[in-house]
């Protein structure tokens, strides 16, 4: 239980540093099986989702620039923290999303799995070599990462959904700003945690706490800093998310 309390988080997690809202707003994360409030969360503003932003798109050029053995490496650090830490991991999904805590036990160690496997796969992102169409030209195609990334989550895999964005995004050499559900904020800012722990610099990830979930999704959208959002939710929210952006 005591490595449990270590997890649990109020704050959002700006720049490396765990953040309060500026206004002293919070919304109350409940334990859906007893309606008893597990934590206080910092409410943000739009000004302070900015904040995040602003730090990941600081922080992307050094992530970017370390070599993709070198971010697999700190990847690493990351999935073996989250096995060590597997059975409060475990509880706390089930504290705050309402699972069995046997599916919630499977969540993580599926959760962790993405952050080995993207490890691994970006040391591999190899390019191409092109047939030429003229016998003087030589034609490569390298790839890179694309900038910051936005990534919103459901509130039902509180743990999965965040590693299967982020393992990605961060292996290729992306910063992030994480945005989870008001219902479940507590996995991903426990993630937060202990991807500092594992090494991941200041800026490189992010995650910022809101009830204003429609104004952080539009500011992810319109913010010329982020260049890539991933979301997964419903299709009327995707809709308008993907209008947004374009």
């Amino acid at each position: 239980m005591e490595t449990l309390q270590k997890l649990i988080r109020d704050q959002s997690y700006i720049n490396g540093k765990w953040t309060g809202a500026v206004s002293g707003k919070t919304f109350d994360v409940v334990n859906p099986a007893t309606g008893k409030a597990i934590a206080s969360v910092a409410d943000l503003e739009i000004e302070e989702i900015r904040t995040a932003i602003d730090a990941a798109s600081e922080a992307f050029p050094l992530w970017a620039g370390l070599l993709a053995k070198e971010r697999a490496g700190i990847l690493m650090n990351w999935f073996r923290l989250i096995l060590d830490h597997k059975q409060s991991l475990a509880t706390l999904v089930t504290m705050e999303c309402g699972k069995p805590y046997q599916e919630s036990l499977s969540e993580v160690i599926y959760g962790a799995s993405f952050i080995e496997w993207f490890a691994e796969e970006g040391k591999r992102a190899y390019g191409d070599v092109i047939p030429q169409h003229a016998a003087d030209k030589r034609l490569v195609t390298i790839k890179q990462p694309v900038g910051v990334a936005a990534v919103i989550t459901p509130w039902n895999f509180p743990l999965a959904m965040v590693t299967r964005k982020l393992g990605p995004a961060l292996a290729a050499g992306c910063a992030a700003v994480v945005k989870p559900p008001s219902p479940t904020p507590l996995t991903s800012l426990a993630l937060a945690k202990l991807a500092g722990e594992a090494g991941i610099p200041q800026g490189v990830l992010n995650v910022v706490t809101t009830s204003d979930s429609a104004g952080a999704g539009k500011e992810f959208s319109e913010n010329e800093k982020i260049r890539k959002l991933s979301f997964t939710g419903s299709t009327e929210v995707g809709r308008v998310l993907l209008e947004q952006c374009a």
